[in-house]
């Protein structure tokens, strides 16, 4: 990780001095370390999660200053609705949470798609409506979605996840029809990356099969051209890209970062 924000940087110093970036879920894994990289990249990061301790950890590493934490849980609509309109002016918000349980679908109750929806779709549409119009005022604006590799794959036992993330998707494809020109929305489809996610997958997967943790996680890796998981840093990369000045003509795409696992084109 330290390699690509330091000798290995992908961007130009300050390529997005000036603009605010709000990064949910950024306590661990992928948002983590895409507050990290916008913050290289020169925006005032706004971390957000519900963990105390990890975002003070986080905001006094980050590179630069000025950052500041939100202590918040996505679940809770009014909570999330206040927050954002006390933020002032935001360019850029990354969409990121923790996703549900794995499972197969059948066996999923009613009630347990009302978290996971609300604090990915329901908060993602609050913060979106009440930011883009601040974003078309600026003349600038970015958001980037981390859902998932299963809006195009569906991903066998997490049967839910895979439900969330197509809704997700299809609302991001939406909205680039219906924003402001000079604001964009994107996808990033993350693929077996790195994160303590993908870990608790495995055990569960495990305690379902009967198989060893190792033996899921090397078919996972078998399915993997580049036959090692993804380091989050490479999916903050991609996230970084997207909010960049010069990704203006990048608007409604979902783009892998999984090794090449996927088959479709």
């Amino acid at each position: 990780m330290n390699d690509m924000l330091n000798e290995g940087f992908p961007f130009a110093e300050n390529a997005l001095a000036g603009r605010t970036a709000l990064v949910c879920g950024a306590s661990a894994g992928i948002g983590r370390a895409s507050a990290q990289m916008l913050a290289r990249a020169g925006a005032r990061v706004i971390a957000c999660a519900r963990s105390v301790d990890a975002l003070e950890e986080l905001v006094a590493e980050l590179h630069g200053s000025g950052h500041e934490m939100l202590v918040l849980d996505l679940e809770d609509a009014e909570a999330v609705r206040e927050a954002v309109l006390g933020l002032g002016m935001v360019e850029i918000v990354i969409n990121n949470a923790g996703g549900p349980p794995g499972g197969p679908l059948l066996e999923n109750k009613l009630e347990e798609f009302e978290g996971p929806f609300s604090r990915h779709l329901h908060a993602s549409h609050t913060i979106a409506q009440i930011l883009s119009p601040r974003m078309a005022e600026l003349g600038y604006g970015r958001f980037v979605n981390i859902i998932s590799t299963s809006v195009r794959e569906p991903i066998d036992n997490i049967g839910l996840s895979n439900t969330l993330r197509g809704a997700m998707a299809s609302w991001a494809k939406s909205l680039s029809r219906e924003l402001d020109p000079c604001i964009t929305i994107n996808n990033i489809l993350p693929g077996f990356t790195d994160t303590d996610r993908l870990g608790s997958l495995a055990e569960s997967i495990s305690q379902r099969t009967g198989k060893s943790v190792e033996d899921v996680q090397e078919t996972w890796m078998n399915s993997v051209p580049i036959q090692r998981l993804i380091d989050p840093m490479e999916t903050a990369a991609a996230v970084t890209f997207l909010c960049l000045p010069s990704s203006g003509g990048i608007r409604g795409v979902s783009l892998a970062v999984d090794g090449g696992r996927m088959r479709s084109i």
